[in-house]
């Protein structure tokens, strides 16, 4: 059976599945249940310095978009971190780490970016015994505008200057989590590289209104008849997060930076699909929400079950794997040409494909008598779209041209050209005639 155990920049836990820090974070009780239900670790919600108690409003923190089925896609939170105190958050974080030894515990951190204040608190926690420490430079909302969260988060000098700050103040594992609302999330991971940063962890909650409520003329969750922008997460997510995660992992400058992968991890193949981009473990927040904290088991099985089918004996085996085959666009092999085809067999005749492609794609697929439906090898340019709308798995596939068939569309071999550099299609190509 695969060993799960993983080893995150010294932070040891049985499994690569950690909450996030969020609401179900929150206090000792929450985490206590979470381990009990087989997360390999945590990060405790963000504390933040000694001072006036944080506030959070007292009505609706969340609003929501669901797909057809009611199924929950996102979540947009308009909560901000701990609204406890400190001392109690404290005093909880050292009884669980000291009951959970084996779990990994991390404490995520947002106070005003001056130096004394970053090392008041870093003492607090190292006394907890504490794993390690993630600086909460994502938040979107309410804390930006007190000068932390993602208002440092989209200041590289900043995030790096914040950084020096924590490594030269603790003996911590330091990561930094990123905010995804920004251009270019390559900066912040360098800066926080260069600031010493053992690891980054993304994405954060990306700035967002999910709806608007038409009687009251308010955004969705409306607060006394006003509402503000929160943080989005949830499977919907998921798509940026991993464009986000595999750029760091193959950027020349932060290549190697140990990466924590979050946004959208609801199953076990979502978070196999963030440790092949290069991530060493996940984080969940909305499926725990959604599911309840059991959910877990099923990652922890069906990712064991994966690995064994692929022989992968750690988890290490599959960390980075995919990440070689990430590239650009301009890199892509022109010389393969595939088209769809329709297995009658499972065809349920609904018409989807044809409508989809006759109406906004390349009006490749007929539809004969009794709605049978083929494809026009002559107009098809395999864009997947009849397999995208097809509500049947596998009943539209892609079939690859043989080298020296004839693409039936240009009459063309393929491989006629020696590479993409040739190939009349490519707009570099065309730039160098």
């Amino acid at each position: 059976m695969a060993d799960l155990t993983t080893n995150f920049i010294g932070i040891k836990s049985p499994n690569p599945f950690w909450l996030a820090s969020a609401p179900p974070t929150d206090k000792e009780y929450n985490v206590r249940r979470a381990f009990e239900a087989g997360w390999g670790g945590v990060v405790w919600k963000t504390l933040g310095s000694e001072g006036p108690p944080v506030v959070n409003v007292n009505g609706p923190r969340y609003g929501a978009i669901w797909g057809a089925d009611r199924r929950l896609l996102g979540l947009n939170n308009i909560e901000l971190i701990t609204d406890r105190p400190l001392e109690v958050n404290l005093r909880e974080i050292k009884q669980v780490k000291r009951d959970y030894p084996d779990r990994a515990l991390v404490i995520s951190l947002m106070v005003p970016c001056d130096e004394e204040s970053w090392k008041s608190i870093l003492k607090a926690v190292e006394d907890t015994g504490a794993d390690g420490v993630e600086l909460n430079f994502g938040c979107p909302h309410g804390m930006s505008e007190r000068g932390m969260g993602s208002a440092v988060g989209q200041v590289p000098e900043y995030i790096e200057m914040v950084t020096r700050w924590v490594k030269q103040h603790s003996r911590m594992p330091c990561i930094v989590k990123l905010t995804p609302n920004i251009t270019d999330v390559r900066k912040p991971a360098a800066a926080a590289k260069r600031g010493g940063a053992d690891a980054v962890s993304l994405i954060n909650t990306i700035n967002s209104i999910t709806s608007v409520n038409l009687d009251l003329f308010s955004p969705e969750p409306s607060i006394d008849g006003k509402g503000a922008h929160g943080g989005y997460c949830g499977p919907a997510v998921k798509p940026i997060a991993l464009s986000m995660v595999s750029e760091i992992a193959r950027d020349a400058e932060t290549r190697g930076l140990p990466i924590s992968g979050i946004g959208g991890v609801t199953t076990w193949r979502d978070a196999a699909e963030f440790m092949a981009l290069g991530a060493g473990n996940v984080q969940v927040c909305t499926a725990a929400m959604t599911y309840g904290f059991k959910i877990v088991q099923e990652m922890i099985s069906g990712l064991s079950e994966y690995m064994d089918g692929k022989g992968m004996t750690s988890t290490a085996d599959l960390v980075g794997r995919a990440v070689p085959n990430v590239t650009d666009w301009q890199y892509l092999n022109l010389n393969y040409v595939t088209k769809a085809e329709i297995d009658q067999d499972l065809c349920i005749k609904c018409g989807r494909c044809y409508a989809a492609c006759e109406d906004t794609s390349h009006q490749a697929i007929a539809m004969g008598e009794d709605r049978v439906f083929s494809v026009k090898d002559e107009e098809c340019v395999a864009c997947n779209l009849c397999i995208d709308v097809c509500p049947v798995e596998n009943c539209i596939t892609m079939r690859p041209l043989a080298k020296g068939e004839v693409d039936p569309r240009t009459g063309k071999k393929v491989g006629d050209y020696a590479n993409w550099t040739t190939h009349p299609n490519n707009p570099m190509a065309q730039a160098a005639e």
